[in-house]
C-alpha cells in the first residue's frame, strides 16, 4: 500500500521519468521482444503456409485469442526478438490474405489497424483479429466516466452514443439524465448507463446507425461494446461516484477536463480514487472549440505527478499516437489524452478509434478462475416494472448464473439470507439465458424479497454464510486534519456496500494520524453486510481519506 500513501504527496513521482520506455520503442526499428503470453503475437511472414503448418497456426491464433478474451494484435513483418525487418508490398499483402484465412477458419475478423513503411523501403503491418466468444453476442468492456462538474461529461456521452453533435448548450446531454432535477440544473445525480458498439470494420454502432436503432439492435450488430457509466461530479455527490467505481469494477475511467478550466474542483479527487482501485485511466480534454488546451496540457504534467500516478502524460494527435496508447493502456506507463470539441467534433474520430482498441481489463485466466466459483450477484440497484415486478440491476462478480438456478439473497436485519430461484435475465436491455462473470445484468427472481436495498448480494443456494456486523481491516490514512480515535464514524465502500461504520478499537495504537497504518475493527452502524476476507475498503468523511484491505469477519448472530 506505499502507492496509496502517495496518492497526496507531490514529491512521490521522482522516478517517472523511467516510464517513458514503453512507448519510446514503439518509434524505433525495433519493438520488444515478442511476449510468450498475452494476446500479441510476431510474424515475419507467412505466405502459401503447408497444411500442417497452416492448422499450427490456427492453433496458435486460437490461443492469442483466448489471451486476449477474443482480441489479439499481430504484427506483421516482425521477427521474433523485435526487429522491424519489414516485408515488399508483394508478400505483405499475401502475409495479410493468409491471416484473414486463417481468422476465417475461427470464425474470427482482421482488421488492419496501421501501416508503417521503414527505411529500407519495405512495410510492416499491424492487424487486430476478434472473435466474439460463443457463449457471448459480443465483447463488453466497462468504461466509468469521471470529472468535476460542468466539464461536459453528459454531453460527450450523448454525442457518442446519439451519433449527433450538440448545439453548444447542452441538447445532447438531455438523453443521459434520469432525473427532471437533472434536467433543470444540467448536473448528474445519479448512476446512468449507455452503450456504444462497433461492428468488425471498427465502425461505430449507436442510435444514429440506422433509422430507429433500439438497444437490442446496437448488441446484435456490435461485436465489441462499450458500456459507459456516467458518474456525478459535484461534491455533493462524491458518495455515488465511489459507490460506482467500486461497485461496477469498471475496466477503464475516462477522466473528463474542461479546456476553459483546467483540472480543478473534484478532479484530483476522482483520480485519487481512481488510481486507488487500480483503475487504467486515459483524459479527455472538451471545449477546445471554446478555448485553445494549450494550458491545460501544460498543467497535466505536474497534475499527475501530484496524484502520485507515475505516468508519462501522451497527447493523441493521429492514428498512430492511438494504436500506441490502447497498447500501453494496461501496462499503466502512459496516460493517453484527447482534445475533443462536442460542437464541432473535432479529435472524436480519434477518440472512437481508441475506444475500438481499448482491451478488457482481466486476463483470461482470471475469467477462467472466477467463472469456476460459487456465484455472487452484487445488488446496485433495484426497482419494479410493471408485471414484472422486483428487478434486481447489479454486476455477476463470481461464477455464472443463468435461468432456473436456485439461488439465496441477503443479509437482512438479522444477517440472514432468503432462497430464491431466478426467472429471467436481461443484460444491455436484452433477454438472455446465462451471465458470467464480470457481466452486469438485470435479474427477476420468482418471489418478491422483503426489505430489500442495494447492498445486498445474491449468492448460490449451497453456499452458508451470514451477514456481519463487525469486521477488521488493515487501513492507511491518507489525509486527517487531526487523529482517528476509538467512536470515529465515517462512510465505508467495500465493492457494492456504502454505510456509515464506527472505529471500535485500533490495535496498535491509540489513534492514526496521516500516512499511518494499524488494524482496526469496525462495526456497520445499521445493519448486517456481507463482506469476505481480502476485500479493498476506502472510508471518507468531509477531507477525511482513507483505504484498506479487509483481514477478518465476524458473523453476526442476533
Amino acid at each position: 500500500m506505499d502507492s496509496f500513501i502517495s496518492l497526496f504527496d507531490p514529491n512521490a513521482c521522482d522516478g517517472c521519468n523511467n516510464k517513458t520506455q514503453g512507448i519510446s520503442n514503439i518509434n524505433e526499428n525495433c519493438l520488444p521482444p515478442e511476449p510468450q503470453a498475452g494476446n500479441i503475437e510476431y510474424k515475419l511472414k507467412i505466405i502459401n503456409p503447408s497444411k500442417q503448418r497452416f492448422e499450427h497456426l490456427v492453433t496458435q491464433m486460437k490461443w492469442r485469442l483466448r489471451e486476449g478474451q477474443g482480441e489479439a494484435i499481430y504484427e506483421i513483418g516482425v521477427e521474433d526478438n523485435g526487429s522491424l525487418a519489414g516485408l515488399t508490398a508483394r508478400d505483405l499483402t499475401a502475409s495479410l490474405q493468409t491471416l484473414e484465412q486463417m481468422a476465417l477458419k475461427l470464425g474470427a475478423t482482421t482488421t488492419v489497424l496501421r501501416e508503417r513503411r521503414l527505411d529500407n523501403g519495405r512495410s510492416v503491418a499491424e492487424v487486430l483479429v476478434r472473435k466474439v466468444p460463443d457463449d457471448q453476442n459480443n465483447i463488453e468492456i466497462r468504461v466509468a466516466v469521471v470529472g468535476n462538474a460542468d466539464v461536459g461529461k453528459s454531453t460527450l456521452l450523448g454525442v457518442l452514443t446519439q451519433g449527433s453533435l450538440d448545439n453548444g448548450r447542452g441538447r445532447a446531454r438531455l438523453n443521459m439524465f434520469r432525473h427532471l432535477h437533472e434536467i433543470q440544473t444540467g448536473r448528474t445525480s445519479s448512476i446512468s448507463h449507455e452503450i456504444l458498439g462497433f461492428n468488425s470494420q471498427g465502425q461505430a454502432v449507436n442510435y444514429s446507425y440506422s433509422e430507429l436503432m433500439t438497444a437490442e439492435e446496437i448488441c446484435e450488430e456490435s461485436t465489441k461494446l462499450v458500456t459507459f457509466l456516467d458518474l456525478a461530479g459535484h461534491k455533493k455527490y462524491i458518495r455515488t461516484t465511489i459507490k460506482g467505481l467500486s461497485g461496477y469494477s469498471p475496466h477503464h475511467a475516462m477522466l473528463v477536463i474542461s479546456s476553459t478550466a483546467g483540472a480543478v474542483g473534484m478532479t484530483q479527487e476522482h483520480l485519487s480514487i481512481a488510481v486507488a482501485l487500480n483503475v487504467p485511466f486515459f483524459i479527455v480534454i472538451t471545449k477546445i472549440d471554446l478555448m485553445s488546451p494549450t494550458k491545460t496540457l501544460q498543467s497535466l504534467e505536474s497534475f499527475l505527478k501530484q496524484v502520485g500516478s507515475r505516468r508519462l502524460p501522451l497527447v493523441i494527435k493521429n492514428l498512430d499516437d492511438v494504436i500506441t496508447a490502447g497498447a500501453n493502456q494496461l501496462k499503466e506507463n502512459v496516460v493517453p489524452i484527447f482534445c475533443v470539441s462536442s460542437v464541432t467534433g473535432e479529435g472524436l474520430e480519434l477518440l472512437l478509434r481508441f475506444l475500438y482498441v481499448l482491451p478488457p481489463g482481466a486476463s483470461s485466466k482470471e475469467r477462467e478462475r472466477l467463472q469456476q466459483e460459487l456465484p455472487e450477484f452484487q445488488i446496485d440497484e433495484n426497482f419494479r416494472v410493471g408485471d414484472v415486478g422486483q428487478v434486481l440491476g447489479g454486476l455477476l462478480a463470481k461464477g455464472v448464473i443463468t435461468e432456473g438456478t436456485k439461488v439465496q439473497i441477503g443479509p437482512h436485519q438479522d444477517g440472514s439470507f432468503t432462497k430464491a430461484t431466478i426467472k429471467s435475465i436481461h443484460r444491455n436491455r436484452v433477454p438472455c439465458r446465462m451471465v458470467r462473470a464480470g457481466q452486469s445484468a438485470a435479474i427477476c427472481l420468482n418471489t418478491p424479497i422483503p426489505d430489500l436495498r442495494n447492498g445486498m448480494v445474491l449468492l448460490s443456494a449451497e453456499e452458508e454464510v451470514r451477514g456481519c456486523l463487525y469486521f477488521q481491516a488493515n487501513i492507511s490514512v491518507l489525509f486527517h486534519a487531526t487523529a482517528i480515535y476509538g467512536g470515529f464514524q465515517t462512510t465505508v465502500h467495500i465493492g457494492n456496500i456504502r454505510q456509515t461504520a464506527v472505529v471500535v478499537g485500533i490495535f496498535s495504537n491509540k489513534c492514526i494520524h496521516t500516512n499511518e497504518r494499524d488494524s482496526v475493527l469496525f462495526k456497520f452502524k445499521r445493519h448486517p453486510e456481507l463482506v469476505r476476507v481480502g476485500q479493498r475498503l476506502l472510508f471518507r468523511e468531509g477531507s477525511t481519506k482513507g483505504i484498506g484491505e479487509i483481514t477478518q469477519v465476524f458473523p453476526y448472530t442476533p
